[in-house]
């Protein structure tokens, strides 16, 4: 898959996201029903995710140049964060309140 030329709608990644995020919360396949919290792997569409992904990135890039030019004693040199993907391609930074029990993905950013 190459991600230089435009995906076509059906372009998806799976990923695993939380059961709260899916608005149908029943298994039909086992006539289930899940619990609230419970990991589904979902195929997350590309296009949303790209570009929610793209313009926060972009924001924390500017933030971290406007941190880092202030200079001082103790400079920035590195920045971590996580987020999480949402069934619909959303970017959600987490908080450090929110870090325990969660699936995180983490950005390390490097000068």
């Amino acid at each position: 898959m190459s991600f230089d030329r435009p995906e076509s709608p059906e372009t998806t990644l799976p990923v695993w996201v939380s059961a709260d995020d899916i608005e149908d919360l029943l298994d039909e396949s086992k006539g289930l029903l899940r619990r609230s919290g419970d990991a589904v792997l979902q195929q997350v569409p590309l296009g949303p995710l790209r570009k929610n992904l793209t313009a926060t990135v972009d924001a924390l890039q500017q933030l971290f140049a406007e941190v880092a030019a202030r200079g001082g004693a103790l400079p920035l040199k590195e920045a971590q964060l996580s987020f999480q993907i949402s069934a619909t391609g959303g970017v959600q930074l987490i908080g450090t309140g929110q870090v325990q029990g969660t699936r995180a993905i983490t950005l390390v950013f490097k000068q």
